[in-house]
């Protein structure tokens, strides 16, 4: 007869190894949904093929006026915003006290925004200017550089908006095939470190954006 001790171990180990294995089929169904692409309701593709779907024509147009990879773009888009259509938003707590520290001219400025740039602005515009919009998850803020309306960079021209942004600013590191400075670029307006991790928001965002690279670079030679 088992003791009771070693039964409720056993009981433990089975319900331990059942969620070991229910996470590991999860993640694996998470990374392929991403990778690949899939959908549960209609809009809400996301993925490789949403991707392609949605964004692959007016990207290969601006790809091509702007002489940059439609590969990088395509990969941005899908590590950025899962290829979905409408893209969605995502708002940046520290983003919004520092552009109300320079508001309020606490802080001479975030980045080139400088407090000329933010008069009259209220909080929910600050709010605005905070959040992150469209396929590329473009900064709002990032409108006053480009002259460009919130509306500019989330709707039907966000593509040609966003192409826009990363020819400006690291259109260069693209054109000379410097991938991992461009993605790392994207997400922190740095370059790659040369020594040392990446400080990306998550610690594979370059690596990511390089995998989904290879494989829309991997479907334009075929």
């Amino acid at each position: 007869m088992s003791h009771p001790t070693t039964f409720r171990k056993k009981i433990t180990t089975g319900l331990v190894g059942g969620l070991v294995l229910l996470s590991v089929i999860l993640l694996w169904n998470e990374f392929d949904r991403r990778i690949e692409g899939t959908w549960s309701a209609p809009g809400e593709w996301w993925g490789k093929r949403a991707t392609l779907k949605n964004y692959g024509d007016d990207v290969s147009l601006w790809a091509e006026k702007f002489d940059l990879p439609a590969a990088y773009l395509l990969a941005l888009i899908q590590l950025e915003s899962g290829g979905r259509k409408p893209a969605g938003k995502r708002f940046e707590s520290h983003v919004y006290k520092r552009l109300q520290a320079v508001r309020d001219g606490k802080r001479t400025r975030y980045e080139n925004i400088r407090t000329a740039d933010l008069e009259g602005a209220s909080d929910e515009a600050l709010h605005n200017l905070a959040t992150s919009w469209g396929p590329f998850q473009l900064m709002g803020y990032k409108c006053i550089l480009l002259d460009l309306q919130i509306r500019d960079i989330r709707g039907k021209d966000a593509v040609q908006a966003g192409v826009t942004w990363i020819d400006q600013t690291y259109g260069e590191a693209l054109r000379e095939g410097r991938f991992e400075d461009a993605f790392h670029m994207h997400n922190t307006g740095k370059a790659y470190p040369k020594s040392g991790p990446p400080t990306t928001f998550h610690p594979d965002y370059v690596v990511r954006g390089m995998r989904y690279m290879l494989n829309f670079t991997d479907d334009a030679s075929e």
